[in-house]
């Protein structure tokens, strides 16, 4: 059976409240960092959070982003590439879009990151997110494993493999910008 769109955001939820709770201790702040599927059946931005902004990774438009968040930001990429290959030139070269955006850019929080399912290319943003961040790779891998539909815990592994060393796999990005922007709060210094 496959998800059901037509429902709100499928996948949806809070990163951080889903990272603390399978961490057992408080790590990452709530209400501060989103994933979800696409959001063309969402009818309140309170269904999904109240974003400030949108990180949209699927390769169209959403139908209505200005109307949910402040930001909107689209990252495309095509389905020729296995977004779990983050080695790949291709895979990298979007992944530094992403993480450079967070440095460079003035993001309203929440952040919402999505995709069509929320569980493919959001999960590899959000896994490199969290490992920036400094989250125990266990612990990004449950939480990976959340989402519904088809995940496996090979294929987030082989992405967090491929960025293993962050600060040469994000050689142009301020790391310890982007991990104060995502934290902004020093109970949750890492």
């Amino acid at each position: 059976m496959g998800l059901d769109y037509t429902n709100g955001c499928v996948n949806f939820r809070d990163v951080g409240e889903w990272v603390n709770e399978i961490a057992k201790r408080p790590l990452l702040p709530v209400n501060r960092l989103y994933r979800g599927g696409k959001i063309d059946f969402v009818t309140s931005p309170q269904d999904i959070g109240m974003p400030g902004t949108i990180f949209n990774l699927r390769k169209g438009p959403d139908l209505r982003p200005r109307r949910f968040a402040e930001a909107y930001f689209h990252f495309p990429i095509s389905n020729d590439y296995e977004k779990y290959e983050t080695k790949t030139p291709e895979v990298r070269s979007w992944l530094q879009k992403i993480i450079k955006t967070i440095e460079e850019q003035e993001i309203q929080f929440p952040l919402l990151i999505h995709c069509s399912t929320g569980k493919d290319r959001t999960g590899v943003v959000i896994a490199a997110l969290l490992s920036i961040l400094g989250i125990n790779r266990e612990v990004i891998i449950e939480e990976y494993l959340l989402s519904d539909g088809e995940v496996k815990h090979e294929w987030i592994e082989q992405s967090l493999y491929g960025i293993d060393n962050l600060e040469d796999y994000f050689r142009r990005v301020n790391l310890d910008l982007v991990r104060s922007k995502l934290k902004n709060n020093e109970m949750f210094n890492l």
